[in-house]
């Protein structure tokens, strides 16, 4: 049963199940055996001492495994979430975002490929990839060498490893990136093709990233969001409000202001066909020959 929670998830639920157990001995509550409106207080305390929504709703699901599902679907919990919602309704992390043009005439410059320090190269091949393709880090880390199948006019890439969208009945990613033969300074796939070239003799890993120093081991999430966040800042972006994540925001605002469709956005981007995390901010449909690389396209093209 611990298994089946991803381990962000096991980090996020221990804050509230911390939290619970602390409130359950100061109020002589078995915690496991605790009733609504029990729960409601609980929740309403953490609500008075400042918490937001989305807190009081990872609360909310860390309950659920100890006390059951009847909690989370019970009308008054979720008629409590709704008026903190009213109240204290949680705000957008961008209420703007970045041009990726800016970042693109940055990496620009940084050519030719083989000629670039190994870090600079591993650096601009991370941030090319999270911008074509608009997924997160996560993924990205997990992408390995043998999965990469090189065609003639695209890289497809096949992510075989558990992500955090990965369900039973859900597909895994399939990352499609073009070349794109007019601007070969920023093209996603030669920059791939430079990289496995670059360190083919210093790879110890199957993973595609590995760490520009000795020994060159595979490298975390973690590490690639750095990477990212100090491209950003060499490029004039403001990381002091943006974030490596930022580029999944970037990179699909501008797929959508370039015509690409809000379905083949969520398509290509990872998110379900029913999702509103997309469609809430940009909710105009346009149309669009939704060719799988229409989004690396939008992007790299720079129009």
């Amino acid at each position: 049963m611990m298994a089946s929670l991803a381990s962000n998830s096991l980090k996020q639920y221990d804050v509230a199940l911390k939290k619970w157990f602390l409130y359950c001995n100061h109020n002589c509550v078995n915690m496991y055996e605790a009733s609504i409106p029990t729960v409601l207080h609980f929740l309403t305390e953490s609500y008075n001492s400042g918490s937001q929504y989305g807190t009081l709703n990872s609360y909310r699901s860390a309950l659920a495994l100890i006390l059951g599902p009847y909690m989370s679907k019970d009308d008054r919990i979720s008629r409590f979430l709704k008026g903190v919602y009213r109240l204290r309704p949680p705000r957008p992390k961008y209420n703007e975002t970045w041009d990726t043009s800016i970042v693109l005439n940055y990496l620009y410059n940084q050519y030719p490929n083989e000629q670039l320090a190994l870090e600079v190269l591993t650096k601009k091949c991370v941030t090319l990839l999270a911008l074509s393709t608009a997924h997160r880090v996560q993924t990205l880390a997990k992408i390995r060498i043998e999965n990469i199948e090189i065609l003639s006019s695209q890289i497809r890439i096949k992510i075989s490893d558990l992500i955090k969208t990965s369900r039973v009945s859900a597909k895994q990613p399939l990352l499609v990136l073009p070349f794109f033969t007019d601007k070969p300074e920023i093209c996603p796939s030669k920059t791939i093709l430079s990289y496995l070239e670059v360190t083919k003799t210093i790879r110890k890993d199957t993973n595609l990233f590995i760490s520009p120093k000795k020994p060159h081991n595979a490298v975390t999430s973690q590490s690639l969001s750095r990477w990212i966040k100090n491209t950003l800042k060499d490029s004039g972006i403001d990381t002091s409000i943006f974030t490596a994540h930022s580029t999944r925001h970037a990179a699909t605002s501008k797929a959508y202001k370039c015509g690409v469709s809000v379905d083949f956005i969520r398509k290509t981007a990872g998110w379900s066909g029913s999702s509103t995390v997309f469609g809430r901010f940009y909710n105009r449909m346009i149309t669009n020959t939704n060719n799988e690389t229409a989004l690396a396209t939008a992007v790299l093209a720079g129009e």
